[in-house]
């Protein structure tokens, strides 16, 4: 009879236990996430000789600081994964042992009771998952910093913006269909930048309104005359981001955004369990609550690389959550405590915030004639789709007078039946897709609006295709203390037309504003029209290489995450930077100060005026042909700038109010600010003269000023002969 050892058993059944099948699960998943690492880094690993590893890494493709930050960070996840999976193999031994010996006992801390084999497969699998994920980041990060390519197919932007909604299809037709101007703009703005280094970033782009927890309100509306500035936006955002190189990820669902933020399921305070894994994040309002809602902690620590796109701005007083609690500012969207430039709006109304904008199409010049040759001079198509818009009170006065000279075309949407709303002698069209529309603007001769809807895209498309706009001035402007529409928004701006950027940014003779409850300035401005000759007309900072441009100085210049750099009240600085100009009129940064503070926009380019009574710094600039600049007022609030300005200081304080720094008349008190949050171009008072820094701009492109672009070689040359020629 043949004995065996009972060692000889014990090793056997050690052998039977290693070779169960989840051993040979484990082992299969840590090949396949081998496979996966080659594969992901293709080209960055290749043999330099035989007797090389198949691993060496090519220094000449990635840089020897980068890729050995970018190996630790490899090596510790597949160390991770590694353990994870060593852990759960040992489980796997733990419990057929438990089996077989019955009285053994071990910690029931790393699985619960009962897990069987699919339990810890699902566990390893979501483990590999998330690992394959952080790695694919990790890697695709590196390549992007070493890239200065701007992409001109826009294939893989298509795949990225999802489908399944209105919203989406719309926004992605539309991409499709100014490729071609995205792709001739990028090679014009690579030849402006040269060989100049551009940091790549990783972007996150989260819609909010177009998630189903925010209500998506939009989609449905889409093919029945419903608002599509904010999706015209949106995906020209989306368009420029790609263009410009950066790494992209889109979601539009809460599920898409916890998965992409690394946050787990549910609603709750705890933060995120690795560094997020993203640069930027551009978002809405809806979409800055629901970060808030699931990035707990970490969204304070985080929230100064959000940029939240928002159409009608958002004002300082109402941003700052004590300020506006205590001074009747706190409203629905409001009390972030954001840096007001984080906030991107559709038009440069709010220079406290940064504008964003969109595009409106291009045309060449064999188009433009052709505009100009096929023109109806007496053909008028009427701004709203919608017939809520055209319940308008005293519409049939005015439009029987446009009538008498024009024939008036309309596209208004309907189902069945002609809208009751839409006057008889009015040719409605319908609902038209964009390309149709855009025929029927070439035809006419106007694009008349009935005071809305505000500040849309359209009147812009409809300039750009060689119509006069007309549009309706406000008497009192309308605002959130008398209208309903703005009532609730974060803002006190006042707007005295449908449209104040093609009022006071384009006028005449592209755009009219007239009364048009006086029937005489109303038929008078129709005679004008007809009498009048434009060319189609866009400005630069509405075309496809205006808006690449001006994201590309955000993301190159714009840091809101470093320490602020100028001195609040108290501190003293060596020397004052500041003249007061030959006139006398106002400050402007000597030309023989030390180098300005590392400031964007360039400091050198302040210039400041102390305000009249009552007057807004958004205005005081303006009366001067410059822009209000918030991120100057650090320089200015300072006792030295009012003295300066020659202006007698009895006392100085330092307060909290959006208002400051400024004068008090009388008592000769000078106030500054001491909350940086509530720098303000915006807001007026009687009582106050402002002290407002102001900044001149490029032609065609407010939001950058003359110095702003360094790194566009053409523009420092002419920069620096203009500077040479004033000397």
């Amino acid at each position: 009879m043949i004995t065996v050892n009972p060692d000889g058993k014990i090793m056997v059944r050690r052998c039977l236990v290693t070779l169960r099948p989840f051993r040979l699960f484990v082992l299969g998943i840590g090949f396949f996430t081998l496979c996966f690492l080659m594969t992901s880094l293709g080209g960055q690993f290749s043999a330099r000789r035989l007797g090389d590893s198949p691993f060496t890494i090519r220094t000449e493709v990635m840089g020897g600081p980068e890729s050995r930050g970018v190996l630790r960070k490899m090596s510790d996840l597949l160390e991770l994964m590694v353990k994870r999976m060593d852990a759960l193999a040992r489980l796997e031994n733990i419990s057929e042992l438990h089996r077989a010996g019955g009285d053994l006992h071990f910690p029931a801390d790393r699985m619960p009771p009962g897990a069987g084999l699919m339990e810890r497969i699902q566990a390893i699998a979501q483990n590999v998952s998330d690992i394959a994920v952080k790695v694919d980041q990790i890697l695709r990060h590196s390549l992007l910093l070493h890239s200065k390519v701007f992409r001109s197919n826009l294939s893989h932007l298509l795949d990225l913006m999802g489908s399944g909604k209105e919203s989406l299809i719309f926004m992605k037709k539309r991409t499709k269909r100014l490729t071609a101007q995205w792709a001739l703009a990028a090679q014009r703005l690579a030849q402006k930048l040269g060989a100049t280094q551009r940091d790549q970033k990783q972007i996150l782009v989260h819609i909010g309104f177009l998630t189903e927890e925010s209500g998506d309100v939009f989609s449905p509306r889409v093919l029945k005359g419903g608002p599509l500035g904010e999706m015209v936006q949106w995906a020209d955002i989306l368009a420029a981001l790609y263009v410009l190189g950066h790494g992209l990820r889109v979601t539009v669902s809460l599920k898409e955004l916890q998965s992409n933020l690394g946050v787990p399921p549910g609603r709750g305070s705890c933060p995120l369990t690795m560094p997020l894994p993203f640069d930027l994040i551009y978002t809405d309002y809806h979409g800055l609550q629901q970060m808030k809602q699931h990035m707990g902690l970490s969204f304070k620590k985080y929230r100064c690389r959000i940029r939240v796109i928002d159409t009608f701005g958002t004002e300082p007083a109402y941003n700052h959550e004590e300020y506006a609690t205590l001074h009747g500012y706190r409203t629905n969207w409001g009390y972030w405590n954001l840096n007001p430039k984080q906030f991107m709006t559709m038009f440069p109304h709010t220079p406290d915030n940064s504008f964003m904008g969109f595009v409106s199409e291009e045309l060449n010049e064999t188009e433009k004639q052709l505009i100009k040759g096929g023109k109806a001079s007496n053909m008028a198509v009427v701004y709203g789709k919608e017939a809520s818009i055209w319940k308008l009170q005293g519409k049939e006065k005015f439009l029987g007078i446009l009538n008498k000279y024009m024939e008036i075309h309309g596209t208004v949407y309907y189902e069945s039946q002609r809208p009751p709303e839409v006057p008889a002698f009015v040719k409605n069209h319908g609902l038209l897709p964009q390309p149709e529309f855009q025929q029927l603007l070439r035809k006419a001769k106007l694009f008349i609006g009935f005071g809305f809807p505000y500040e849309g895209p359209a009147p812009l498309e409809a300039i750009a295709n060689g119509c006069i706009f007309l549009q309706s001035r406000f008497s009192p402007p309308h605002s959130s203390l008398n209208h309903e529409f703005f009532r609730g928004k974060p803002t006190s701006r006042e707007v005295f037309s449908q449209h104040p950027y093609a009022e006071n940014f384009i006028g005449k003779p592209h755009v009219w504003t007239v009364d048009y409850n006086n029937s005489e300035e109303f038929e008078a401005a129709i005679k004008a029209i007809m009498r009048t000759q434009v060319d189609p007309y866009l400005p630069y900072e509405y075309t496809c290489e205006g808006m690449l441009e001006r994201i590309h100085a955000y993301i190159q210049h714009q840091d809101f995450c470093v320490a602020p750099g100028p001195a609040l009240p108290g501190a003293h600085t060596p020397q004052s930077p500041f003249v007061l100009a030959p006139n006398a009129t106002h400050l402007e940064w000597a030309q023989n100060a030390s180098l300005a503070p590392a400031a964007w926009p360039p400091a050198h380019s302040l210039r400041a005026w102390l305000a009249t009574p009552g007057r807004a710094c958004t205005d005081t600039c303006l009366d001067h042909g410059l822009i209000c600049e918030p991120s100057f007022f650090p320089f200015l609030n300072s006792q030295d700038a009012f003295l300066k300005l020659q202006v007698p200081c009895d006392s100085t304080e330092s307060e909290m109010n959006h208002l400051y720094p400024a004068f008090a008349q009388p008592g000769q008190e000078c106030y500054l600010q001491k909350e940086p949050l509530l720098f303000s171009c915006a807001g007026s008072n009687t009582k106050y003269r402002r002290l407002c820094p102001c900044r001149d701009f490029r032609k065609g492109q407010v939001a950058l000023c003359q110095g702003c672009l360094p790194e566009l070689p053409s523009l420092a040359r002419k920069l620096a002969e203009e500077s040479r020629a004033q000397e």
